[in-house]
């Protein structure tokens, strides 16, 4: 399969992109080139391969969560931009 330039136009007014002559010509084989390896892909068999997210299966990649109390309390509440009492002070987003 072949993109024209009236197809490479297309797709990047799709795309939301303005694209110059040139680009449309450089775009045009690349394009080409992701077409040809999906058709490539319609080949494999993948009756019986389960959907998946990711490549590689991970479990819990993020660190657990813990508390602890910040020790220098007083410090910490003079960074707000506002304060009030032992409290951040900030706006109010409902009515």
């Amino acid at each position: 399969m072949s993109l024209s330039k009236e197809e490479v136009k297309k797709v990047a007014n799709l795309a939301r992109l303005q694209i110059t002559t040139a680009e449309e010509e450089e775009f045009a084989p690349q394009l080409n080139a992701i077409l040809d390896y999906f058709e490539q892909l319609k080949e494999l068999d993948t009756e019986n391969v389960q959907p998946t997210t990711r490549a590689i299966e991970l479990s819990n990649i993020t660190r657990e969560d813990k508390q602890t109390t910040y020790e220098d309390r007083e410090s910490l509440l003079n960074c707000a931009p506002e304060r009030e009492e032992d409290f951040f002070r900030v706006p109010k987003i409902m009515a």
